[in-house]
C-alpha cells in the first residue's frame, strides 16, 4: 500500500495565531497515528512561523510513527536535524516571502552542496529526499547527491482544471517513469486532497504521499480521525484496483 504522511504544520499555525499552546499538536499526532497514518510530517522553517524546536524535540519522544522533516539546507537546521535524528528530512526551498512552499527545489542548480549535506544525514542514520518539480533533469540530480528518494511538488497538478490538470499529470507519470528507471523511490505531495489524489496514486512506483492541509480543512468538519482515513481509503482503493 501506499504510505501517508500526514503533515500537521497547520495545526501549529493555528496555535501559533494566539501565540498559545491550543490546538495541542502532540495530540494531533498522536490521533494521525491512531487513524492510520504511516509517517508524520513538519517543516521547521527558518522564521519558525509554525513548527518550532521544541516541537521538533517533543515528536521524536512521543512519536510510535517515523517522522519526516522537511527543511532548507540551512546550517541552523541541519543541526537541529543532527540532534533529533528524525527518520527522514526532505530537503525543500524556502523563502520568507512565500505563504507555503511555492516550488521544487534546484537540486541540480547545487550539487556539491546538497552531496554534503546529504552525507551529514546520511551519518547520522537519516534517510534524505528532495522536494522536486517533476523535471528529468531534477530527477537524475536528486541521484547524483544520493538522495534515497524525491517527492514531487504535485501542486501545479493540484491546481489546474480539465486539459492542463491532464498535462500536469503526464509530467508526473513521466519523470515517475525515469525516477523507476534509475531506481530511486519517489513520493508525492503539495495540494492533494480527496478531490484530486487518485490519479496521482495510480502512477507506477509511487511509495508515499503527504498531506496536510485538505486534511487538517476537513478535520473542522469531520475530525481528524475521520479526515484521515479518507485518505487511507483512497490508497487502500488504488490496492486493491
Amino acid at each position: 500500500m501506499i504510505e501517508l504522511g500526514v503533515n500537521i504544520d497547520h495545526v501549529a499555525t493555528l496555535r501559533e495565531a494566539r501565540k498559545g499552546k491550543a490546538p495541542d499538536l502532540i495530540a494531533a499526532a498522536k490521533l494521525c497515528e491512531l487513524a492510520g497514518a504511516h509517517q508524520i510530517t513538519v517543516h521547521l522553517r527558518v522564521d519558525r512561523r509554525h513548527i518550532q524546536d521544541a516541537d521538533i524535540y517533543a515528536l521524536k519522544q512521543v512519536l510510535l510513527l517515523r517522522m519526516n522533516l522537511e527543511m532548507a539546507a540551512e546550517e541552523e537546521i541541519i543541526l537541529i536535524a543532527e540532534e533529533v535524528r528524525p527518520y527522514t528530512i526532505c530537503l525543500v526551498p524556502e523563502t520568507r516571502e512565500e505563504v507555503t512552499t511555492e516550488g521544487g527545489l534546484d537540486v541540480a542548480g547545487q550539487i556539491s552542496k546538497l552531496k554534503e549535506v546529504t552525507a551529514r544525514m546520511h551519518e547520522k542514520g537519516i534517510l534524505v529526499s528532495t522536494f522536486i518539480d517533476p523535471v528529468a533533469a531534477q530527477v537524475e540530480a536528486s541521484k547524483a547527491i544520493g538522495a534515497d528518494a524525491i517527492e514531487f511538488h504535485t501542486g501545479p497538478y493540484a491546481a489546474a482544471t480539465g486539459s492542463e490538470a491532464c498535462k500536469e499529470l503526464e509530467r508526473l507519470q513521466e519523470c515517475a517513469a525515469v525516477a523507476n528507471e534509475i531506481e530511486l523511490n519517489f513520493h508525492a505531495g503539495h495540494g492533494l486532497s480527496i478531490r484530486n489524489l487518485l490519479p496521482v496514486a495510480r502512477i507506477p512506483g509511487l511509495r508515499e504521499v503527504n498531506i496536510g492541509h485538505d486534511i487538517i480543512a476537513r478535520s473542522i468538519f469531520i475530525g481528524l480521525e475521520g479526515a484521515v482515513q479518507e485518505i487511507l481509503a483512497i490508497l487502500e482503493k488504488v490496492e486493491t484496483d
